[in-house]
């Protein structure tokens, strides 16, 4: 029985490396996937998932109206053997989508392996993280370290001069020049704001 399966870290663990090393495993085995990135991401020409060692594979763009199940049912019509959907940055995903990715499981029969974050540069979870966590079948953590060598689980956002960034749009793209991975212990040092929106909200 197919499978939705999440895999989730912070910034910069490697998790478009493990997702383009799946997708190459199932080729050799000569099975078919089909891969999805966030139309989003502008940083390359065309939409591409890029590791930063080096691995790239190209993805169909996805944005807020895209329709997974109807897009991966019309490419079943051409390339019948497709085993495994691939969707990095999947913490972009909506509620909708993400649900359109159990029914492709479910009713197409096809893996589905989502990668992506938890939470943002505020510690407030992304809403394809959310139900991806609530409905993915299997979920596992993709391990990275924070600067103080514990285990990172946050995603603290920098400006050119790596102070934190504690404002701002939940939605920004950027690498190592915008994001560092920390343990909770050291986010909340860099963004106290955290601890007393955390505060706020069990008052209210």
């Amino acid at each position: 029985m197919a499978k939705v399966y999440f895999y989730y870290s912070a910034m910069n663990a490697g998790k478009s490396t493990t997702l383009l090393q799946a997708s190459y495993n199932y080729i050799e085995r000569g099975m078919q996937t089909l891969l999805f990135a966030p139309k989003i991401d502008q940083r390359f020409e065309k939409t591409v998932i890029y590791s930063r060692i080096g691995l790239k594979q190209s993805a169909t763009p996805f944005d807020e109206q895209f329709d997974f199940f109807s897009s991966v049912k019309h490419q079943l019509e051409h390339t019948p053997n497709i085993r495994c959907i691939l969707v990095d940055e999947a913490h972009f995903l909506k509620k909708r989508q993400v649900a359109e990715l159990v029914e492709i499981a479910q009713d197409l029969g096809i893996a589905v392996l989502c990668y992506g974050l938890r939470s943002d540069f505020l510690g407030e979870p992304f809403e394809g993280s959310r139900y991806l966590l609530a409905w993915a079948e299997e979920i596992s953590e993709i391990k990275t370290i924070c600067t103080c060598s514990r285990k990172a689980t946050m995603n603290l956002r920098i400006d050119s001069l790596g102070n934190p960034v504690v404002k701002g749009s939940q939605i920004q793209i950027g690498g190592n020049e915008s994001y560092i991975s920390k343990c909770m212990k050291c986010f909340k040092l860099a963004v106290p704001s955290f601890k007393e929106s955390q505060s706020s909200e069990v008052l209210s």
